[in-house]
Parts: structure tokens; C-alpha cells; sequence
């Protein structure tokens, strides 16, 4: 039985999709392993979002041909996508596979085994223009499934590469995606979390909306839980605010790009609304839901963020009700306009800025907890044993504890929120 290792970069959508390729190499009757164990292929789902993913990416490559100098290693996914040639330059690599060719890597490891004559000078290369919408979705991945209901962007934002790995923004219809759906409830996993590259824009291309999808969605049978990713401000409407408020199986976490907290650095970098569309959005979830997780993406150190402009980033997300903030520093990606500017963010500084924004990041989270204290709440039990502790998420996203029993893994159970360790989780008291 041959031995074969995934490993993942990036986003909840190639955790989506490595997933789905992974059990067509178990329905052949590979054995799949630990990326650091021994292997007869490794793969890497790549990312190409920042420079650093990449030279992740690359490190993978020597850390698999260290555990076996004869293996076969496939990078796929975006960084595939984007820059072939640089990944073909690795020594080791065998196959590159862009994203329309990657749900293809079974033909391609098994023509590459069957060739007598393959050598690692001859690379087998793949890198269509994404075009088709491939649903997939993540098993045994904890207790939650990330669902790919949509792929691709139209949005063209000034840093960004996303287009250029994952073409057009393009979905299946409804029908097709409750389907797919229905499949995922046979499982034994008790909650979705709704993927994509720009959800917000599922089924346009079929005369249908996101908003429409979820009220499908939440009828299907077996589906316990469901969480949304995230979705752009211009596309989080008052209808889906009122929905996930009205229903519970829809979770009362939203996670919104932000990008910028200030208008001239939003228009810089070519996005689709200003800071007063998204104060409003924050606040029309909590008029609904006013214990709601709202998490936010922040770019600090684009390259037209000034002194000046940066403060009024953090003057706005100190102000703003949200939960927490996914920092990223600003990494320079060929083929956008923004790295043509003439002006750039000495690297230093970004990181500097990074530093100071993650930790209001952390004063928030910590805000955040605290005013949940004393609130009743259902956590979803995960299977991991980690010294005696089992973790899972309440409905809103915070992360509790209890000490460990098989019997309460993948099932919810009704917690208060009483003391908050020195990790910054909440111990489980279930005197409901």
C-alpha cells in the first residue's frame, strides 16, 4: 500500500479541498500519514497570499524529501497557479498543479508512477485558467466541515493575486450546492463552515443570491450548525443580519474584511465600500445580536498608509465593536497595482505596525470574553486529547475547555461562562 502525506496553506477553502482530493487517493488504497512521517508522495496545497506562504511552501518541499530523498512531491493550489516556474525550480518537485488542475492529481501521481522513465528533470505541469466550480467539502477535520460553496473573485483589489490564482467569481446553483449539502448531513459532522474566496457573491451568475442559499440551507436535515465566513461589507446585508438573528442554527459569528480603517487607503486599494458602510454593518449585528463575535481582516503597511493613516486605522478599530482582528503586514505580490506604487512602507515599519495593531487585537478578544462572562452558552466538543483537555467553540466562537471524555467528543453540551484561565479560554462549568 503506497504512503501519502497532505499538508495545507492558507484558507479554509484549500482545508476544503485537500480534504476532497485526499479521499480519492483513500478510495484507491493509499494510505494517507502525517506530513512528517515517511511517504511515498507528499502533497502541498500551496498559497500564494503572502511571500511568506511561499517560502513556506518551499520548505515543505526539503522538509518531505528529508523524511524520504526518493519520494515523488506535488505542489498544488495557488502558488502552482500563479508562479509555475519558480515552483519547477525547487529541486525534488515533480508535479505542479494550478487550481483547475489539482482535483486531477490522482491521474497525474498515477501516470508519474507508471512512467519508467520519469526523473525529477521532467516535472509535469498543469495550470489551466480556473474556470469551473468544483464544490468540496472537509471530513475529520475536528468536528466542523468547511464547505466550498463558491470560488474565485471579481473584486481586482490593488494587493491582491486572488483573481489571477482563482479566476472569476463563480458558484453552483442552489439546488446543486444543497445537494451537496444533504451529503455532508449524512456525516457525523455537527457544523459548516461556509467557504469561499467571496461567498457573498454565491449564485449571481445564476440569477440567485447568497441570502436566498441560506434560507434553503438551514431546512436540510442533520445539519446542526452552521457558520458563515467571511463576507464583504458591500455584500453583508440587513436580510442576512436579520436571518442569522432569527435562526438558530445559523451562528452568531460574522467575520468581515475590513482592510483598512481609513477611507483613503480603502480607496487606494480599489475596495468596494468606506468605514461608515462597515461601522453600520457592525452595528446593525449588534442591535440583533448584541452578544455576537465579529471578527475583522486589517492590512497594516499598504504601501500609501501613512503615519497619519495608520493611527486612523487603529483609531477606528479601538472605537469599532468588534471581537478581534486578523492582522496581515502588506507583502509585495507581483502582477497588482499596488506594487507599482512609488511610495512603499519600509518592512520595518510594517512589522512595527503589525506589533502595535495585534495587540489591540488581543485587548479586544480579552473585552470581549469578559462581557460574555456568566452567559449561558452550547459548546461543540472536539476530538483532540491535549494534555488531559478537550477544547471546542460555543456558538459565538469562544474558545472553552473542559478535562477530557471520549464520550462528550463531537457532541454539544450547555456551559456557563464562569472563570477565564490564564490561556485566555473558558473553563466549562455545565451547572446549567
Amino acid at each position: 500500500m503506497k504512503k501519502i502525506a497532505f499538508q495545507t496553506l492558507g484558507c479554509k477553502l484549500n482545508f476544503s479541498e485537500t480534504s476532497s482530493i485526499s479521499r480519492q487517493f483513500g478510495d484507491e488504497g493509499f494510505e494517507q500519514v502525517a506530513f512528517d512521517a515517511p511517504a511515498d508522495i507528499y502533497v502541498i496545497n500551496s498559497c500564494s497570499v503572502t511571500r511568506n506562504a511561499e517560502k513556506r511552501c518551499k520548505t515543505l518541499v526539503k522538509q518531505a524529501l528529508r523524511k524520504n530523498p526518493q519520494a515523488h512531491v506535488a505542489v498544488i493550489g495557488c502558488f502552482s497557479q500563479i508562479n509555475p516556474e519558480e515552483i519547477k525550480a525547487i529541486p525534488g518537485v515533480d508535479i505542479v498543479l494550478g487550481n483547475a488542475d489539482k482535483f486531477n492529481l490522482f491521474e497525474h501521481i498515477r501516470t508519474l508512477q507508471s512512467n519508467s522513465q520519469g526523473s525529477p528533470s521532467e516535472i509535469d505541469v498543469a495550470v489551466d485558467e480556473p474556470d469551473t466550480f468544483i464544490p468540496s467539502f472537509s471530513m475529520d477535520d475536528r468536528t466542523r466541515s468547511f464547505f466550498k460553496i463558491q470560488d474565485g473573485c471579481d473584486y481586482f483589489c490593488s494587493y491582491c493575486t486572488i483573481p489571477l490564482a482563482r479566476g472569476r467569481s463563480r458558484s453552483n446553483t442552489i439546488a446543486q450546492t444543497i445537494e451537496t449539502a444533504t451529503r455532508i448531513a449524512q456525516t457525523n459532522m455537527k457544523e459548516i463552515v461556509l467557504s469561499g474566496v467571496n461567498i457573498g457573491d454565491f449564485g449571481k451568475e445564476h440569477g440567485e443570491d447568497f441570502l436566498g442559499f441560506l434560507q434553503e440551507l438551514i431546512k436540510v436535515e442533520g445539519i446542526n450548525r452552521i457558520r458563515i465566513s467571511s463576507v464583504e461589507p458591500d455584500l453583508l446585508s440587513d436580510q442576512i443580519i436579520e436571518l442569522v438573528a432569527a435562526q438558530p442554527k445559523l451562528m452568531p459569528h460574522f467575520h468581515i474584511p475590513l482592510q483598512a480603517g481609513s477611507d483613503q487607503v480603502l480607496k487606494d486599494m480599489g475596495r468596494r465600500y468606506d468605514t461608515a458602510l462597515f461601522a453600520s454593518r457592525v452595528a446593525r449585528i449588534k442591535t440583533l445580536i448584541p452578544h455576537a463575535c465579529i471578527a475583522a481582516d486589517l492590512i497594516v503597511g499598504f504601501p500609501t498608509e501613512t503615519h497619519e493613516l495608520f493611527q486612523q486605522s487603529y483609531d477606528f478599530i479601538r472605537k469599532a465593536d468588534v471581537s478581534y482582528v486578523h492582522v496581515f503586514t502588506y507583502s509585495e505580490r507581483a502582477n497588482t497595482r499596488a506594487v507599482k506604487y512609488q511610495q512603499q512602507v519600509p518592512v520595518h515599519e510594517r512589522n512595527q505596525r503589525s506589533k502595535i495593531m495585534q495587540q489591540l487585537s488581543a485587548h479586544k478578544k480579552d473585552v470581549f470574553y469578559e462581557a460574555n462572562k456568566g452567559h449561558c452558552s452550547e459548546v461543540l466538543w472536539e476530538k483532540e486529547n491535549i494534555k488531559g483537555w478537550m477544547y471546542g467553540f460555543t456558538e459565538n466562537y469562544i474558545k472553552a475547555k473542559r478535562p477530557f471524555d471520549a464520550q462528550l467528543v463531537n457532541t454539544t453540551q450547555k456551559i456557563v461562562l464562569n472563570h477565564c484561565d490564564s490561556d485566555g479560554v473558558y473553563l466549562a462549568d455545565d451547572k446549567v
